[in-house]
């Protein structure tokens, strides 16, 4: 044993005397922001990742993250090499590819960013703030006493050496790997397994083109059922002629091989010929609403482990952040009061719930909507628009949908044998709101939440019956 990881045991030996106020497990973007936040409070913090550190921000993803985080969050933008290129807008291609939605505007402006650079940013900032890092270190499991989560076992992956970790709570940000959650007792009140058919499986490749692409301020979004059920693929330019490319399914029965898809569908066309690849793997992204409940005794959830992505695009960084926040001042409330008990913890919910959860709430519904159509109706709705770019916008950010159905497209559709469509668009649009609604009226405490929870499941149960209703040609006027 080295004289410095000999050091860093006795370090951590000390601290188990005074225990720390909290531990954080799991340095990715929810884990160091949360991190940050507690020790610029003051608090005794330590972060653990089984990362190394120089390889912590090592992520597959879209590698993209919307400017109005940064606004909300108070953080500076990237720069330098952090930053490969800024994306102004999208286009959004239906299965046919005869037509594109060319949605732009504050709410769809993003940083497209390296992503171990950002993360090493966030990083360096829990550090300075005062958290101490254990890195290649991978926790085991929970150690839970009378009802309450009190630390983490966990294992130094430089010795072998287990070691025990005591606080007074801990944040589970372990991503989707939930090396916590899915170890907690039911009793806790946490979701400890959910349906995989709201995780899409993704490929995604860095590659070099002999020439940049045509609108390189835009990223590019492709929805096709057949080839992509559940899912879309994706072309985000980087820096020069470099691009992030990748493909994500639903893990529904049957799913394709999203690299099998990738190179089938897109990697076949003729921009990526003598292409070469850079790098390349692939990952898991959350595309459902959030765990109902993210908080026990002595526990705190934020991130991919709780399922804070965007259901339709997947689109996790910024929402992990803002978890990570209110994680923070959570746990500083709690703190002050002396009291890390469930109750005292379920603020956590409530904040998350209006800032974010909410909307995704909303769009869990549109992207079971958008599952249970067939690449004809995409094609149709996009053709006839259906709902217009700006609209389109707005929806996005968590707005209401609002339908651009003429009496013109009513007798159109008529004739085409599709108000079908026009009726699953409307349930869908009158269900999101109904939703969005339900989910603002989170309880205000663990008391009222098992009515709630029972009114969520047939909510939801009521969507997904929706999604999969067979077409039918419905005669009657569409209100």
């Amino acid at each position: 044993m080295s004289f410095q990881l000999q050091f860093m045991i006795g370090k951590v030996e000390e601290h188990l005397l005074e225990r720390f106020d909290v531990i954080v497990v799991g340095a990715g973007t929810a884990g160091c922001m949360a991190a940050k936040t507690v020790a610029e409070a003051g608090l005794k913090v330590c972060l653990i990742d089984r990362k190394r550190k120089e390889d912590i921000g090592e992520k597959v993803c879209g590698d993209a993250i919307g400017k109005h985080h940064f606004d909300n969050l108070g953080l500076d933008y990237p720069a330098g090499d952090e930053l490969e290129r800024e994306v102004e807008g999208a286009k959004i291609y239906p299965p046919d590819m005869n037509m594109v939605y060319r949605v732009k505007g504050a709410g769809v402006y993003a940083f497209i960013i390296n992503r171990r650079l950002f993360g090493q940013r966030l990083l360096r900032n829990a550090l300075k703030a005062g958290a101490t890092l254990l890195d290649s270190v991978q926790v085991l499991e929970p150690i839970i006493e009378k009802g309450f989560v009190v630390g983490v076992a966990a294992r130094n992956l430089k010795t072998d050496e287990k070691i025990r970790l005591n606080s007074k709570i801990v944040v589970e940000a372990s991503g989707f790997s939930a090396v916590l959650r899915t170890k907690l007792p039911p009793e806790l009140g946490i979701d400890t397994s959910v349906d995989k058919k709201g995780v899409a499986i993704c490929y995604r490749e860095i590659r070099k083109l002999k020439e940049q692409i045509e609108e390189p301020t835009f990223g590019e979004m492709y929805f096709n059922q057949e080839k992509v059920p559940g899912g879309y693929a994706w072309i985000f330019p980087e820096g020069e002629t470099r691009v992030n490319v990748g493909l994500g399914v639903a893990m529904i029965d049957g799913f394709p091989s999203p690299k099998k898809q990738l190179y089938n569908f897109i990697l076949n066309r003729p921009m990526f010929k003598a292409s070469t690849i850079i790098t390349g793997g692939g990952g898991y992204v959350s595309i459902r609403k959030p765990l109902d409940c993210q908080v026990g005794n002595g526990i705190i959830l934020a991130g991919d482990v709780a399922f804070h992505g965007n259901p339709v695009h997947g689109g996790g960084i910024g929402p992990s952040m803002i978890a990570g926040v209110h994680a923070a001042e959570t746990i500083i409330e709690a703190l002050e009061k002396g009291d890390v008990s469930q109750g005292t913890l379920w603020p956590y919910n409530i904040r998350y719930i209006q800032s974010y959860g909410a909307k995704q709430a909303g769009l869990d519904v549109f992207r079971l909507f958008l599952q249970g159509l067939g690449d004809d109706d995409l094609n149709y709705g996009v053709k006839y628009r259906l709902i217009t770019e700006d609209d389109l916008l707005k929806v996005s950010m968590g707005g209401e949908v609002r339908l651009n159905i003429t009496e013109k497209t009513r007798r159109t559709f008529r004739g085409l044998r599709k108000l079908s469509l026009l009726k699953k668009l409307w349930d869908a649009a009158s269900l999101m709101k109904k939703v969005k609604a339900w989910y603002l009226n989170y309880p205000s405490s663990p008391k009222e939440f098992g009515e709630w929870k029972m009114g969520t499941q047939m909510l939801f149960k009521e969507a997904e019956l929706k999604s999969k209703q067979k077409q039918k040609v419905i005669e009657a006027k569409i209100m």
